[in-house]
């Protein structure tokens, strides 16, 4: 068993966590702030109310129903850059904004896992890449950007329409991405009949979700079956396979878990912890958890 590891997402010039506390985070994406509910701020906050009153849209939650209220002049969307990618950032009614900051330790790590492979005139351009739930593709541009060519699957028209848009943003529209509208496991088991096979595969399943079809995702059940279907979508020598996770309750070490038997067979290591981002000018650095992970490499 492996030390969990904790990867933080520092404040940089685009996206900084400002404060957290009592139920809520407040965020800066570009020059706009945000606030929104999160369930894991269970201590109090640091910044006075009327900062906190300076956000520029405050989504907040009635019973089971939530909607934002956004101050005047704010616009529909508007751009940011992280790392080197660059995303549409835009208030949708499930209270997220379509990019999870946290994720930005893990979009370097995969930048670093295609650039590795010594093989292939362009360093990565060999490297095929399976990234499933990719929602508005950060982990594919992340990819991308490195030089692998990625096949991007997603149940939401809209999720991919918006990856598509963040790719053109990027400047990575002509990137060999082939986005797919499909059920992850319905998609999955026609490439192992395909025998198609892949150097890394991406996964951030929900704990409940539906494909475009309105098939029913569930952690519990089709969470396993789909990682045994994956394993064989590996090549003899594969490079990695990562696995994110959110709300579903579960520890990095069941991550953990199902990942090592690749080590038995492929070598290498995995690697699981949280996710957390850390807040902007505070003396004890307080970091907020933003979920788990479990990545194995063969390096």
């Amino acid at each position: 068993m492996n030390n969990p590891t904790i990867l933080i997402t520092e404040p940089s010039a685009d996206y900084a966590l400002l404060d957290s506390g009592d139920g809520e985070k407040l965020e800066r994406f570009g020059q706009y702030l945000l606030s929104r509910p999160d369930p894991q701020a269970l201590w109090p906050k640091r910044l006075p109310e009327t900062e906190w009153k300076k956000a520029h849209a405050r989504f907040s939650r009635d019973g089971k129903q939530g909607d934002w209220s956004l101050k005047p002049g704010i616009p529909e969307r508007w751009p940011i850059v992280m790392g080197e990618l660059k995303f549409w950032i835009k208030p949708t009614p499930f209270k997220h904004v379509g990019l999870f900051p946290e994720q930005a330790p893990n979009w370097k790590w995969l930048g670093e896992q295609v650039q590795g492979v010594s093989s292939g005139a362009g360093g990565g351009d060999d490297v095929e890449i399976l990234n499933l739930f990719g929602y508005t593709g950060a982990a594919t541009l992340a990819c991308a950007a490195a030089g692998a060519k990625v096949v991007h699957v997603d149940g939401s028209k809209a999720a991919i329409a918006w990856a598509r848009e963040n790719a053109e943003l990027s400047g990575l529209d002509k990137k060999p991405v082939r986005w797919i509208l499909d059920d992850a496991r319905a998609f999955v088991r026609r490439e192992v009949k395909r025998g198609r096979l892949y150097d890394g595969i991406i996964m951030d399943p929900p704990a409940f979700g539906h494909g475009p079809d309105n098939e029913v995702w569930t952690i519990e059940e089709h969470f396993l079956p789909l990682l045994e279907d994956c394993k064989k979508l590996l090549k003899p020598q594969p490079l990695f396979f990562l696995i994110n996770g959110y709300a579903a309750g579960y520890s990095p070490l069941a991550y953990e878990n199902n990942l090592l038997p690749l080590t038995d067979t492929y070598g290498g290591s995995v690697e699981m912890g949280e996710l957390a981002i850390a807040e902007t000018e505070t003396a004890r650095k307080r970091l907020l958890p933003a979920g788990i992970f479990g990545r194995w490499t063969s390096s």
